[in-house]
C-alpha cells in the first residue's frame, strides 16, 4: 500500500492580482534601468571629458583628409585598393592557418 500525498491545487491568481504583480514589475525595472544609466554615466564621464578635447582636433583632420580626397581623388582609390587587396591576403593566410592546423 503506497501513500501518496494529495496534490494541493495551486489558486490561479486572479486577472488584477496579475496586472499588479506585472505593474510591479515594470516598475522595478524602470528603477532598475535608472540605476544603470546613473552607473554608465558616472563611469564614462572622464571619456566625455576628453572626447570634447579631441572634438575640435579630429573635425580639423577629416576636413583637410575630405579636401585632400576632392582635389586628389586618385590617391584614395589606391589606398583602397591596397586596403582592401591587404585585407584578403589577410583573410587567405587565415583561412591557409586553419586548414593547415
Amino acid at each position: 500500500m503506497t501513500m501518496t500525498s494529495p496534490k494541493v491545487a495551486a489558486k490561479p491568481l486572479t486577472r488584477a492580482e496579475r496586472k499588479a504583480a506585472l505593474l510591479a514589475d515594470l516598475e522595478q525595472q524602470r528603477v532598475d534601468i535608472l540605476v544603470n544609466s546613473d552607473h554608465l554615466l558616472r563611469a564614462s564621464a572622464p571619456l566625455d571629458r576628453h572626447w570634447r578635447s579631441l572634438k575640435i582636433p579630429l573635425y580639423v583632420i577629416g576636413g583637410v583628409a575630405a579636401f585632400r580626397l576632392i582635389r586628389h581623388p586618385g590617391g584614395a582609390m589606391a589606398a583602397g585598393r591596397k586596403a582592401l587587396a591587404g585585407y584578403m591576403l589577410f583573410r587567405k593566410f587565415k583561412l591557409l592557418a586553419r586548414v593547415t592546423s
